[in-house]
C-alpha cells in the first residue's frame, strides 16, 4: 500500500469514528472534544472498541462460554491473532433483534476502527491495546461467574468494576502523561486514582442499573454487602419490598462516593491549563456523584429513570464544570455541591 492510499484510509476510518460516536454516546460526544487535540482521535478509538466489548456483554444471545471467546477475539484481534472481519461476523451472528441500530453498525464496522487503532501513535497505541485487551479478559472471566444473585463480596465486585471501567481510568491516565507536562509529579499515584476514579463511575452504573440487569437475569451486587444488611439477593425474592434491600443499596452509595473522592483528588491534581482535561474528568465525577445522590435519597427506586438526573441538572452541571475548569477554588465547590448531601468517605469529618 502506498503513503497516499494509506493516508486515504487512515481518514476514511478517521471520518468514521467521528460520525459513529454520537451514535452510541452523546455524552462522550460532548466530551472527548474538550480534550487536547492531539488525545481525540486516541480516546474516540479507545471508547469504540470497548464499547464493541460492553456490546457482547449487553446484547449478545450466545451462552457464557461463546461470549468468552469473542472477548478474549478483541484481544487476538488487536495483537494480530484473528481478523477483525471475522470477529464482526462472529459478534453480528449473535446479536439479539433488540440491538440499537448504532451499536450494530459498529461492530460491522469493527475493522474500520481496528484500522484507526493501528495507525495511532505508538505510545498511544501500547495503552489503548492494553486496556482493551484487559477489559476482554476480565470480561471475559466474569462471564463466566455471572448470576441473578450477585458476585460473592466486594472484592469480587471491584475487581469487575476494574476490568470495566478502572483499566480505562488507568490508560487515560497514561494518556495524559504522555501528552501534558506538569500533569502530575507521582506517577503511581496518579494511576491509583485513575484506576479508582473508573471505580467510582462504575459502581453508580452497576447500582444505577440494578433492576435493568435483573431484567436481563444478572446482578452485579456483592452479595456479601446486602446480606449484611439483611437481603440475601435471592432471586426470586420481591428485592423492592425489602428494607435490607435498601439498607444495602446505601451501602452501596458509600462504597462509589468513597472512590469518588479519589476522582475528587484526581481532578484537582489536573493543572488549570489543562482545563479541557479538567472539563472531560468533571463531567464525568459531577454527573456520578449527582446520580449517587439521587439513588441515596431514593434507595427503593424501581428503575433506572427514577434516579436518572434531569437534562436541566445535566446543562446546570456542565456550566459549572466549564466556569470551574481553570480554578480550583471553583472545582473544590462544583464537586462539594454536587454530591451535597452524601455519606462522608471513611476518616473525613
Amino acid at each position: 500500500m502506498s503513503d497516499r492510499e494509506r493516508a486515504y484510509r487512515w481518514a476514511a476510518n478517521r471520518a468514521y469514528q467521528e460520525a459513529a460516536l454520537p451514535g452510541v454516546s452523546r455524552t462522550f460526544a460532548l466530551t472527548i472534544p474538550q480534550l487536547p487535540e492531539a488525545l481525540r482521535d486516541t480516546v474516540t478509538n479507545a471508547y469504540l472498541l470497548c464499547r464493541v466489548a460492553d456490546t457482547v456483554e449487553d446484547h449478545a444471545t450466545a451462552d457464557a462460554e461463546a461470549k468468552h471467546d469473542l472477548m478474549l477475539g478483541l484481544k487476538e484481534t488487536l495483537h494480530g491473532g484473528r481478523e477483525p472481519e471475522r470477529l464482526a461476523r462472529q459478534i453480528q451472528a449473535v446479536l439479539e433483534p433488540g440491538t440499537p441500530e448504532a451499536e450494530r453498525e459498529l461492530v460491522a464496522s469493527l475493522p474500520r476502527v481496528v484500522g484507526v487503532t493501528e495507525a495511532l501513535p505508538e505510545a498511544h497505541r501500547e495503552p489503548v491495546i492494553r486496556c482493551v485487551s484487559v477489559m476482554g479478559e476480565g470480561m471475559a472471566h466474569f462471564q463466566r461467574l455471572r448470576s441473578p444473585a450477585g458476585l460473592t463480596d466486594r472484592a469480587q465486585f471491584e475487581a469487575y468494576c476494574y476490568y470495566v471501567a478502572g483499566v480505562v481510568g488507568e490508560m487515560l491516565t497514561e494518556l495524559f502523561l504522555l501528552e501534558v507536562a506538569g500533569f502530575a509529579e507521582d506517577r503511581s499515584e496518579m494511576m491509583d486514582l485513575g484506576r479508582r476514579f473508573g471505580l467510582g463511575l462504575q459502581a453508580t452504573n452497576v447500582i444505577k442499573d440494578v433492576w435493568a440487569d435483573r431484567q436481563r437475569g444478572v446482578c452485579w451486587l456483592p452479595r456479601e454487602t446486602f446480606i449484611d444488611a439483611g437481603c440475601s439477593l435471592d432471586p426470586e425474592a420481591d428485592w423492592s419490598a425489602d428494607p435490607g434491600f435498601r439498607r444495602g443499596i446505601g451501602r452501596m452509595v458509600a462504597i462509589g462516593v468513597e472512590h469518588m473522592e479519589a476522582a475528587r483528588a484526581y481532578i484537582l491534581r489536573i493543572p488549570v491549563t489543562q482545563p479541557g482535561i479538567r472539563r472531560f474528568c468533571a463531567w464525568a465525577a459531577t454527573m456520578s456523584l449527582a446520580t449517587l445522590r439521587q439513588i441515596y435519597r431514593h434507595p427503593g427506586f424501581q428503575s433506572g429513570a427514577e434516579v436518572k438526573i434531569s437534562r436541566g441538572q445535566v446543562r446546570r452541571l456542565a456550566a459549572l464544570t466549564s466556569y470551574a475548569a481553570e480554578r480550583d477554588w471553583a472545582m473544590r465547590m462544583v464537586l462539594a455541591w454536587s454530591g451535597r448531601g452524601l455519606p462522608r468517605p471513611h476518616g473525613q469529618g
